[in-house]
């Protein structure tokens, strides 16, 4: 593995001890789009190269949780290790790197599917129409999975932030569209949440009995597609691996 760079500037790599066996990583520099982008490209680089006493790299939005031996490699040294392979790969997309996949997901809007999407127009100062375009004008990537494996995707191009609601509410149904920040998410499960709901997808996108039980990751692509109450019935319940809406991978 080389420890020089091949082209472009080195990034500058944050390393916090997390407990005994953890790293919080992170860039230093740059804009919020380039921290989540540098993020994810060093987690290809971490499971390309699986440094020695590496037992999992955990996404966040801006951040990897890098969780090692503590038997095998220490803090400083792994810290180490993860900067002469960035230094010697972050640059270079020509490698072995994750194929990732971009998604279009279509989304139902009525009354009962979006009960906040007046609020969210209302706070941005627009019509929900441009809630709604600003949604499917916005590719969005999926920075991490969050609870349930939902995917959280960012950066959705609102004219401002959108709060979260002031009374979270208890019970959401799988396939809600929402929205907090400039961040956008998908309920895989019922459940509670205090994110704003604009939308329901019918796809099924988390299925424990598939294998995996998700065909996204962080880093792919999504485009929300606002779709007629019509095709509700013929996508409800697919699985969105098995859709003609994923699109062809992008690299």
């Amino acid at each position: 593995m080389s420890t020089n760079p091949d082209t472009g500037q080195t990034p500058d790599i944050k390393a916090v001890p997390f407990g005994d066996s953890a790293l919080m990583i992170s860039l230093a520099s740059g804009t919020v789009e380039e921290q989540q982008a540098g993020s994810r490209r060093l987690r290809e680089i971490l499971l390309d190269v699986r440094p020695y006493g590496l037992h999992d790299v955990v996404a966040g939005v801006d951040s990897l949780l890098v969780e090692f031996d503590c038997l095998a490699v220490g803090h400083e040294q792994l810290a180490q290790t993860i900067r002469l392979a960035a230094a010697g790969r972050f640059q270079d997309t020509t490698g072995h790197t994750h194929a990732h996949k971009h998604f279009v997901i279509p989304m139902v809007v009525n009354q009962a599917f979006a009960p906040d999407l007046q609020d969210v127009a209302a706070e941005l100062g627009i019509s929900e129409e441009a809630v709604l375009g600003s949604l499917q004008d916005s590719l969005l990537s999926i920075n991490l999975l969050a609870s349930a494996m939902a995917p959280m995707m960012g950066t959705v191009q609102f004219p401002g932030q959108v709060s979260r609601c002031k009374e979270p509410r208890t019970n959401v149904d799988p396939g809600s569209v929402m929205v907090a920040g400039t961040n956008a998410i998908i309920q895989p499960f019922p459940g509670p949440t205090g994110w704003k709901v604009i939308g329901r997808t019918p796809l099924t996108i988390c299925d424990i009995r598939q294998d995996p039980p998700t065909s996204y990751t962080p880093g792919d692509t999504v485009r929300f597609k606002v779709v007629p109450e019509s095709e509700w019935e013929r996508l409800e319940g697919r699985f969105l691996m098995n859709e003609p809406y994923l699109m062809e991978r992008a690299h």
